[in-house]
Formats: structure tokens, C-alpha cells, sequence
């Protein structure tokens, strides 16, 4: 008989809940199927005291499908264990801030990513919350009118868009950055209004990558993805949540924005990413998406 999961909606929001009882490390195959189908239900699931190594990681992110990348570290401390200096402002440093805009992840890659595994094994004493958002409920509560005048509408994708927004010159690297998603080549074109695989839900899909809207002007374009992401971001269909060490998280990414919120920064923040890696057949850029990054700006 397939064990019930201790699920807890989370209050007061649209989505998301907490999952307690279970070692994600040693999950049988029901209590993987119940849990799936939460997951699908609420988007975001957190699981309290997990305490994850990478290979237990990697191995529980897997059970989402194929991976993106296996694990990369979200952080403010480097290599040799020293802290990187914000007044630096080098790439990580810039990559770090630009991540507190609200964002899906991968859609400036051919394929949107969908979803990840995130992980706390350091956290600061204030600050450093990552923040969700219910783009299906975002969706639901449009009009009808912006439903009709939006639907029919696609958007180009980038990163280097995004970062060059807050003066990043992601054409120059410093070499501690990996470069991830700073590629050249076709910017990826993706419709606003998307709809879920697997649920048949639809959502919004903007955030910060999102520019360039065809048929408009760049102006009405950008001003028009602001005002979608003012008016999805804010209650009831956001949670910021706050980490513990041991926290570990899946989201979908199909459906959900992120953000990361600041911290400070003379304190240690050590979180993983695991990027579970979208199917190609409803992930896709659009057709139309061969343009230039260097265009993109």
C-alpha cells in the first residue's frame, strides 16, 4: 500500500508545499509516485533536514528526469574558501545579483530547463531567501482582455540581455565565471502564454531574460513585460522562503518564477543547484529564434 506523504500547503499562497516524514535518499517506488504527482500539484516542494551529499543530490534530482548539469554551486565563498568581496563586483559577484530579478531558469538555452534541485548547506543569519512565483496563478487572474491581447505574443530570451541591464559586460570575462548561458548564436524566441506538459495548465512565461517582443517597439515591449511581471510577483502568488541548512527544494520551472534576495555578503552562503533538464518536445525555442546575441541587448 502506498504510504501517504506528509504534506502541508503552504498559507496563504497559490502553490507550493512542505513535505515532511521523508529521507529524499530513500524514496520506494509509490511514495515516488505520490510524490510526483504533488510536485506537478503544487510546483514547489521543500523538504526540511535532508542534508543532502552531491551524489544523493544528483541521484534524487535524476528521478525528475535527465539533467541539464549535475550540480553547481550558488555562492559567495570561492574556491579556496575565501569570501568574494561585493564591492569587487566581479563576474560571480554580478551573475549572484542578477539572479535577485525574478526569472526561469534556461530560457535563453534552445531547451527551458525543467526544473531544478536546490539545496542549503550554508546560510546566512539575515537575508539570502529565495523567492517563488506562481505564474499559473498569475495567468488565472489576468483579464480577459490581457489574456486575448497576449496570448498570441513571443518574447526573445537572453542572458546577456539581462546582465547588460545592470551593466555587466558579459563579452569580458573575468575566468571565474563558468560563461554558463553567456553563449553566442541564436537567442531563443518564446511564446508568453505557455502551456503545461503535463497538467495542460497554462502560465506565463517572462521574467528577467524576457525582451524584445516582435511586432512592437522595443519601449511598449519592455514596458508591457514589466507591468506582467509587477502584477504576477505579488501576493497571494509569491513565497520567499527561508533557508535552513539541510534544506533541499525541487521546483518546476515550467510554471514557476524564482529570485534570489540579498544577504550579507561578509557572511558565508552555500547553496547547490542541480538543473533538471527539459524535454525538447515542449521545451523548445520557438522557430524564429535565430538572431544574434550580440543583437539581443
Amino acid at each position: 500500500m502506498a504510504r501517504t506523504l506528509g504534506i502541508e500547503p503552504l498559507a496563504g499562497t497559490t502553490f507550493g508545499a512542505v513535505v515532511k516524514g521523508v529521507k529524499v535518499t530513500a524514496l520506494d517506488d509509490a511514495t515516488w509516485r505520490e510524490l510526483h504527482a504533488a510536485w506537478l500539484q503544487y510546483a514547489l516542494l521543500i523538504f526540511p533536514d535532508q542534508h543532502l551529499k552531491r551524489a544523493e543530490q544528483i541521484a534524487f534530482a535524476r528521478r525528475f528526469g535527465p539533467l541539464e548539469f549535475e550540480m553547481a554551486a550558488i555562492s559567495n565563498v570561492k574556491a579556496d574558501g575565501s569570501l568574494r568581496i561585493e564591492a569587487d563586483n566581479d563576474d560571480v559577484m554580478k551573475i549572484l545579483k542578477g539572479n535577485m530579478g525574478w526569472h526561469c531558469d534556461s530560457t535563453y538555452m534552445p531547451v527551458q530547463a525543467k526544473g531544478a534541485v536546490f539545496s542549503a548547506e550554508v546560510v546566512p543569519s539575515i537575508g539570502g531567501r529565495t523567492g517563488f512565483a506562481d505564474m499559473r496563478a498569475a495567468w488565472d487572474a489576468l483579464d480577459d482582455a490581457l489574456k486575448a491581447r497576449i496570448e498570441t505574443l513571443s518574447a526573445y530570451h537572453s542572458l546577456h540581455h539581462s546582465q547588460s541591464k545592470l551593466g555587466h559586460q558579459t563579452n569580458k570575462r573575468d575566468g571565474e565565471y563558468s560563461g554558463y548561458g553567456l553563449h553566442d548564436g541564436p537567442v531563443p524566441l518564446r511564446q508568453l502564454v505557455k502551456v503545461h506538459p503535463e497538467t495542460g495548465r497554462k502560465s506565463l512565461l517572462i521574467g528577467r531574460h524576457a525582451h524584445n517582443i516582435p511586432g512592437m517597439d522595443k519601449a511598449d515591449s519592455e514596458r508591457l513585460l514589466q507591468e506582467l511581471v509587477d502584477f504576477a510577483c505579488q501576493p497571494p502568488r509569491i513565497y520567499h522562503h527561508d533557508w535552513a541548512a539541510g534544506d533541499a527544494v525541487v521546483w518546476d520551472n515550467r510554471c514557476l518564477l524564482h529570485q534570489a534576495t540579498p544577504w550579507d555578503m561578509t557572511q558565508p552562503r552555500v547553496m547547490w543547484h542541480s538543473r533538471i533538464a527539459g524535454d525538447p518536445r515542449s521545451e523548445a525555442a520557438l522557430g524564429g529564434s535565430a538572431v544574434s546575441a550580440a543583437a539581443s541587448g
